[in-house]
């Protein structure tokens, strides 16, 4: 697999549905025991909740799992996960956790109510595509700097680290499909003499909107 798509961090969002609080948390994470683990954290982090359902998804070993922890069969973790395989997001779990307000919200009113509450999970997770990407380094003199920086921009790869000694060494990570042109590029602008040093590969996240 050349790319995939998870959420950049772990995060949350809330909201207020007919006097019942729903809480969405999503994790990244790579596989099933650390699936397991988010839900367990967020569990002991509220055990006084009405419910805490959840939904992961891992690349490894293929696990795609739900919960509707004590809701009606269907409404909570289904709606959780398709939220997830509709996004075309993978590697992450979800939790929603629920303080039920008194008022019955029906069949229908859970299925919207925790479809919203992992959509505003993975908006606030920022989704992400995993590439497969090269870190690299460029060492040039001080005078051939600023024309990096842009050439670099126009490549859409990412600096990481500038160190400037006798000469300035920018470190950076670029997706691997656009490395080729980019050496090109800085062969034909530098006649040559500045050269790309490919040190190793790896995903790396570009963010996306889902």
């Amino acid at each position: 697999m050349n790319e995939y798509t998870t959420v950049k961090s772990e995060s949350s969002a809330e909201f207020i549905e007919r006097k019942s609080k729903f809480i969405g948390y999503i994790c990244p994470v790579q596989t099933e025991d650390e699936a397991i683990e988010f839900v367990n954290k967020i569990r002991k982090k509220h055990p006084d909740a009405t419910h805490n359902v959840y939904a992961y998804l891992t690349r490894e070993g293929n696990k795609q799992r739900y919960s509707d922890d004590g809701e009606p069969q269907g409404t909570a973790g289904i709606p959780v996960l398709e939220i997830l395989l509709k996004s075309g997001i993978t590697d992450c779990a979800v939790v929603v956790t629920r303080y039920f307000g008194g008022v019955l919200l029906g069949a229908g009113g859970l299925v919207r109510a925790y479809a919203h509450a992992a959509k505003l999970a993975v908006a606030a997770g920022e989704p992400v595509k995993m590439v497969t990407c090269y870190e690299c380094d460029i060492v040039c003199d001080y005078s051939r700097y600023n024309m990096l920086q842009i050439l670099l921009s126009e490549h859409e790869a990412e600096i990481t680290d500038t160190q400037f000694t006798e000469n300035i060494k920018i470190s950076f990570y670029i997706e691997a499909d656009k490395f080729d042109a980019l050496c090109a590029d800085l062969t034909e602008k530098t006649g040559g003499t500045v050269d790309v040093c490919k040190n190793s590969e790896k995903f790396m996240p570009i963010k996306i909107k889902i």
